[in-house]
């Protein structure tokens, strides 16, 4: 259809990288592109962090489960949920600031997401490949100190950044009629489509590993879902000051 619809179309995670370095500047450009994402309320509550020593990064590999392209990658970025900055406001104008809200958490953790995704696609517009990093959130609150984070603080996720040395299929994504309703809430069909797009995944899968995994979406995701989802982040988020009211 255009450019930008075929770059976002074509968006896959990119975990092996070349040795070529990414220059500084192209990534405060992209950290600039990142900013001019929406942000509710002009909040502006996104921190990133470039890790660019090696001790630390071999930590960080290890909290996010032993994900070597987070020590490998020739860029590591961690993407903060951060109120700290707007205490400083309110301090500046002799404001006493009310946090801890539920409210104030979702926005910080959206403008993350927000900033994150243009940064991403500014990346892949120039030729680079990059890889979520969720697993920052296994060990949290190791995390939070390798990074000094304080309170009001908190990482979302990571992200690896460079230039691609692998090129895997876009992975398929959900039927539009499943993810796009109309007026209402009608889910009567969903089982059926997702029952056809089941069999995409498990061919997407079968040709990606060589055979060696057989799985559809519905069998990973209830698989997944059967389990405990990181029960540490919500008393690691409230001593940090969020989610408290």
């Amino acid at each position: 259809m255009n450019d930008v619809i075929d770059l976002l179309k074509s968006h896959r995670s990119i975990r092996q990288f070349t040795d070529q370095p990414v220059e500084q500047s192209i990534i405060e450009t992209l950290i600039e592109a990142g900013q001019a994402a929406a942000t509710s309320s002009f909040i502006q509550a996104c921190t990133v962090i470039q890790v660019n020593n090696p001790a630390t990064r071999d930590k960080l590999a290890s909290c996010a489960g032993g994900q070597a392209y987070v020590a490998a990658a020739p860029v590591f970025l961690v993407f903060c949920a951060d109120m700290k900055r707007h205490q400083l406001t309110c301090e500046m104008h002799d404001a006493q600031m009310q946090s801890g809200f539920t409210e104030q958490f979702i926005t910080a953790s959206l403008d993350c997401a927000l900033f994150s995704q243009n940064l991403v696609v500014a990346a892949e517009s120039l030729g680079l490949g990059t890889v979520y990093i969720g697993g920052l959130r296994n060990k949290i609150a190791e995390v939070a100190e390798l990074l000094e984070l304080p309170e009001l603080v908190y990482p979302v996720f990571g992200l690896c950044l460079g230039y691609p040395d692998q090129n895997p299929e876009v992975k398929p994504r959900l039927p539009v009629d499943v993810v796009l309703k109309q007026e209402v809430y009608d889910d009567s069909q969903d089982q059926e489509r997702i029952v056809a797009y089941d069999h995409h995944v498990r061919e997407y899968y079968l040709t990606r590993t060589g055979g060696t995994k057989d799985m559809s979406w519905s069998e990973q995701i209830s698989g997944m879902l059967v389990k405990e989802s990181r029960p540490h982040m919500l008393p690691f988020l409230q001593a940090r000051g969020f989610l408290q009211k």
